[in-house]
């Protein structure tokens, strides 16, 4: 297993011209990107024909997207929980065992094959919410962080940038009163570094760099004690660092929390500091309205999961009133029981049809930022998400005569991607300035499926 700092081997110069590329509020077509050492140098549009040597990217290119919460080793559930029925703690149960069987070694090759997976489907960055950290039992691995290390190369190794989201997990749950807490559980050992402060000093060891960077999350509010929230706040404080969090994501937890503490996940996480604008809340389910001003007020992200919090029959969030409150929005596949981001944006829109029975609550060009720049920005990279000069020449590019696509004349490409495309669809994905993901492809995972196939299987023998 080789450690990558970088998507290696990129050109001092190239340029690619793009038969139609969105500009952030329109399809403009006939755009030719010049690209230096990864970074858009020049925007050129009117560009009839490509020019010498210019790599063709034909379809819709849009900005590389953003996946802003993925649990990989989650991958592996993919089908095996869909046989019969269950709640979300049953499914956590199914969960906890696949998890137990993972070693640095076997999550490497797992999670390697989930970023390839990820690459084909348009994804130029990935927010990996890590919180297997120990060997089962609890007991560290030699090197502290060789989890954490597996995972980074793996992006490495498929192309694709990362942010660790290197998590404290330090209990099971409440307990009968505020200052206790329940121990973890034997699948929770592994997860724990049974304080804070431990948790700090073993995350403070993680390098980032290249194409990879390290922020911090709070699993949760019945995973970390009241206390001890200030201090991943402050760490994360101090390192200018994405700070995530799932937060309110069962109403089970909602009341648990507010039998124990007399007030909700929300106000809990704002009391300790953890709320701001470089903190992401993930799911924001249920929420009170006093929830959704205090999220919006501190400009603190939401990263809507739809396709698992279906999944989950989790519940439709608050998403309209949380934009218009003051946070932004981003997406995630979080489970993987898909891995598209197409539908994620799609999602989000339709769930709230079917919630509220009107249409329209968010354009293709909101749903495409929330994919793009908005899932970037809560990923720690404000300057990805564009086509312009001075940003990542991360792109994808998705073509517009399949069967989903196909029709629609060119300047209504956008809504043709946002709410027909599916992953399928990318036929093309450059991170970096590099080609990843060429006709559909992938340049550097040679056979993405068998890989899947070989690392899943491994955890279910």
């Amino acid at each position: 297993m080789q450690l990558t700092t970088e998507p290696a081997g990129r050109s001092a110069t190239v340029t690619y011209w793009l038969s139609h590329a969105w500009l952030g509020t329109h399809v403009e077509p006939g755009v030719a990107l010049d690209v230096s050492d990864g970074i858009i140098a020049g925007v050129r549009t009117g560009v009839a024909t490509p020019p010498p040597g210019a790599t063709v990217l034909r379809g819709l290119t849009v900005p590389g997207l953003a996946n802003t919460h993925s649990h990989a080793f989650h991958r592996a559930l993919r089908s095996t929980v869909q046989v019969g029925s269950g709640t979300f703690w049953t499914w956590r149960e199914t969960m906890y065992r696949v998890a137990s069987r993972l070693t640095p070694d076997s999550y490497h090759d797992l999670a390697r094959a989930v970023y390839a997976e990820m690459a084909l489907a348009g994804i130029t960055a990935v927010g990996e919410f890590h919180y297997l950290h120990h060997a089962p039992g609890g007991t560290p691995y030699d090197n502290p962080n060789a989890m954490g290390e597996a995972l980074i190369a793996a992006a490495g190794e498929a192309g694709i940038r990362i942010t660790l989201l290197d998590t404290a997990y330090l209990s099971a749950g409440f307990g009968e009163r505020p200052g206790r807490y329940q121990p973890p559980d034997r699948y929770q050992l592994r997860f724990s570094d049974t304080t804070a402060e431990a948790w700090a000093e073993r995350a403070s060891l993680l390098k980032g760099g290249g194409h990879a960077l390290i922020g911090a999350a709070v699993h949760s509010v019945r995973a970390v004690p009241a206390e001890q929230l200030a201090t991943v706040a402050a760490w994360a404080e101090e390192r200018r660092a994405p700070l995530h969090v799932h937060l309110s994501e069962q109403t089970a937890e909602n009341d648990a929390c507010l039998a124990v503490h007399g007030r909700t996940p929300t106000r809990l996480l704002a009391d300790h500091g953890v709320l701001g604008p470089r903190t992401t809340g993930i799911h924001n389910t249920h929420l009170t309205d006093e929830d959704i001003a205090l999220i919006g007020s501190s400009a603190t992200g939401t990263c809507m999961c739809p396709t698992t919090e279906r999944d989950l029959a989790d519940g439709i969030g608050p998403a309209v009133a949380l934009q218009r409150a003051g946070s932004p929005l981003s997406l995630g596949s979080d489970s993987h029981a898909v891995i598209d981001l197409f539908e994620e944006a799609r999602a989000m829109e339709l769930d709230e049809r079917l919630r509220t029975r009107t249409r329209g609550h968010w354009t293709a060009a909101a749903l495409l930022r929330a994919a793009t720049a908005d899932g970037h920005a809560a990923l720690g990279r404000p300057e990805a998400g564009v086509i312009e000069p001075g940003a990542p020449a991360d792109l994808a590019t998705v073509a517009l005569d399949s069967v989903r696509t196909a029709g629609p004349v060119p300047r209504l490409a956008a809504e043709a991607v946002v709410f027909a495309a599916s992953a399928a669809d990318v036929r093309h994905t450059v991170v970096a300035g590099r080609h990843i993901v060429r006709d559909g492809r992938h340049t550097l995972v040679e056979d993405v499926p068998a890989a899947l196939a070989s690392a899943v299987a491994a955890l279910h023998r």
